[in-house]
């Protein structure tokens, strides 16, 4: 009888610390940071395959970036990034009404949002319909011909200061 009874008792033991080891996981699992924080961190776009007047859109914590390598004949503003002696825009491509991601319309220089029909220029600013300001702006830094988002480099503090400065 005695050995049922400590076959048992091993049993329960056994179940016990495969429980306690599973719940060890578990926990541990919870403090870990989300595949999603994880992804979000740092995304480095080489600019140097950029044409003029074509938009590249690449993603960044799931949103989309629209990078426009501006030629001689558009306007300049203070919201461009320039790498080399090249211009660039680099926004958030989604529309500040609703968000809604715009088109690009090459020929008009302009991005235009199909939801309402808000209409924003070469450099990102609303020109028409219901965005209440530009398209926004992600935090980055320059490194050599690259740009990397998510980092906030002096370029962008510079730009985040002016804006400070206009709005005042």
């Amino acid at each position: 009888m005695s050995s049922r009874r400590d076959f048992m008792g091993m049993a329960l033991g056994g179940f016990a610390a495969l429980g306690g080891i599973a719940a060890l996981y578990a926990a541990k699992k919870t403090w870990d940071p989300l595949p999603s924080v994880k992804a979000g961190g740092f995304t480095t776009i080489d600019l140097s395959v950029a044409k003029e007047n074509e938009l590249v859109i690449e993603k960044w914590r799931g949103k989309p970036i629209f990078i426009l390598k501006k030629s001689a004949s558009m306007p300049k503003d203070n919201r461009e990034i320039v790498i080399g002696g090249n211009r660039y825009l680099v926004a958030i491509g989604l529309c500040t009404h609703l968000g809604c991601i715009p088109a690009y319309l090459p020929n008009d220089l302009m991005f235009k949002c199909a939801c309402h029909g808000g209409e924003f220029d070469s450099n990102g600013k609303q020109t028409f319909g219901p965005p209440p300001r530009p398209l926004d702006i992600p935090p980055f830094k320059i490194n050599g011909t690259s740009l990397v988002l998510g980092e906030t480099g002096p370029e962008y503090e510079k730009m985040l200061a002016n804006k400070l400065t206009q709005s005042v």
